[in-house]
């Protein structure tokens, strides 16, 4: 069975999306019709700007989401159109905001406003507080999961904010408890405990301001029953009811990213070839670490 896979942040590049333009007139009229949503040209940014112009939260956002569902959206069909549609579909993050859309539960027009609203959300949310990520890698989950609420105290936050694959987690909080978990991470034996340059804390309590803002957007948009199950970040399991989906969106901002678990419960549940839509191979190099034995490309 085939599943469709969605980036997020972090995947961006300069010129990403500018051969699709280019070459294919429905990926140059979906470009365009996201210019004319978003009120610039963030075409002129992806294709021909600077990398530090990208990685603003508010452009890298909305540019990795036009370039992952137009992707998907403009792939070349086989023979057999039927082959190519995937049975379940995952988005990292920002990606799930993707699956949504490729899987007909948002219409693009409604997914590119709300991944707007939430870059822009959680902008504001990090300039509020500063804060960050960092990766830890090489412990087990659990004994992250114990350091992190050692740290944790008073007008101190630091959380596991990614699953990415047994070995690989991403912890987010404040900019001192980070600081302080990452010391104690090593000293525990982690192989690397390695700050990232982000601009918050994502996926972290520190994002509720995004939360409370972006709850507003998502529960006056339509979302659709959609057409294969999108397994979700905040339980990794697969979800059809747009009641359901309208609520884990909601909760994804503070919650943590289950993505190792997102792609265990696909291949029980019959999935064996992975394609990754989007900029990047992130999740692709994720995926064979959490099971070899399945087929994993990119788009």
């Amino acid at each position: 069975m085939k599943a469709f896979v969605f980036p997020g942040q972090g995947a961006q590049f300069v010129g990403m999306g500018k051969e699709l333009y280019d070459n294919n007139p429905v990926a140059k009229e979906l470009f365009e019709k996201a210019n004319d949503i978003l009120g610039y040209r963030i075409t002129d940014i992806m294709f021909d700007g600077t990398d530090e112009e990208l990685k603003q939260t508010k452009v890298t956002q909305p540019a990795v989401f036009l370039h992952s569902v137009i992707t998907a959206l403009c792939a070349t069909p086989s023979d057999n159109p039927e082959t190519d549609k995937p049975s379940m579909v995952a988005g990292h993050s920002l990606g799930e905001f993707s699956a949504l859309v490729v899987a007909g539960a948002l219409s693009f027009e409604d997914g590119l406003r709300l991944v707007y609203a939430r870059a822009m959300a959680m902008q504001k949310a990090c300039e509020k507080a500063p804060s960050t990520m960092a990766a830890i890698i090489g412990m087990a989950d659990e004994k992250v999961e114990e350091i992190c609420a050692q740290v944790n105290r008073e007008g101190h936050v630091v959380v596991c904010a990614n699953y990415n694959n047994p070995g690989q987690l991403v912890i987010s909080g404040d900019i001192e408890a980070i600081n302080e978990a990452c010391a104690l991470l090593k000293e525990a034996g982690a192989k690397r405990a390695l700050p990232l340059k982000v601009g918050g804390a994502f996926h972290s309590p520190l994002m509720q301001p995004a939360k409370d803002e972006l709850q507003k957007a998502i529960e006056q948009t339509e979302i659709h029953a959609p057409l294969w199950p999108v397994y979700q970040n905040v339980d990794g399991r697969p979800h059809t009811d747009p009641a359901d989906i309208k609520q884990n969106l909601i909760a994804q901002l503070t919650s943590p990213v289950r993505w190792t678990q997102c792609v265990q419960n696909m291949i029980a549940d019959g999935a064996d070839d992975f394609t990754e839509c989007g900029p990047g191979k992130a999740l692709q190099g994720m995926i064979v670490k959490i099971n070899r034995e399945v087929s994993v490309h990119g788009v």
